[in-house]
Formats: C-alpha cells, structure tokens, sequence
C-alpha cells in the first residue's frame, strides 16, 4: 500500500537555511523508491491554518518512507530545514 511523507511549514523563519536543505535534500533521494507529488506549489486554503509550504512524497509502503526519512544523508539535511522553520510531518498510508 502507496504512503506518503507530508511536510507542512508554518512558517519560513530562515531562508538562508531554507536554501540550504533545498540545495542538499535532492541527493537524500538516491537509492529510494520516492516520487514527489506537491513541493511548495500554489495552494488554496479551504479550512484552519493556511500553511507557508507544503511537500507530499509518495513511497510503495511507510517502511519505504521511515527509512528514507531516518537515513543518515535525510537526517543531515534536515538539520537545514529544523533551522529554516516549524514543519510539521506525518507519514499516512494510502488507500
């Protein structure tokens, strides 16, 4: 069953850091089965908190995607994205 990793930024607080895990996180890819489907597109704000960004990556099964979310490369890159702004991130199973 397809999960998906979903990034919600609230709020850019860094962009310098920002540019950082952007110019990294594309290398965190390799060797994993992941397909991005939204990274920070347009949005349009039905209910609650309009969110700063949004990211949705599909993987085959959550397994495929803890382990790409716990790598040592993700984990490293990350640590630009913790300093770039509140996020949060799920992993929820497709139907």
């Amino acid at each position: 069953m397809p999960a998906y990793a979903v990034f919600i930024r609230e709020k850019l607080t860094d962009p310098a850091e920002f540019q950082k895990y952007s110019e990294v996180v594309g290398e965190t890819f390799k060797g994993f089965p992941a397909k991005i489907l939204a990274a920070y597109g347009k949005q349009e704000k039905l209910e609650g908190t309009e969110p700063d960004g949004v990211v949705i990556i599909e993987f085959p099964d959550a397994a495929s995607a803890r382990a790409w979310y716990e790598s040592p490369a993700y984990q490293k890159a990350a640590e630009h994205r913790w300093k770039a702004g509140p996020y949060n991130v799920v992993i929820v199973d497709g139907v």
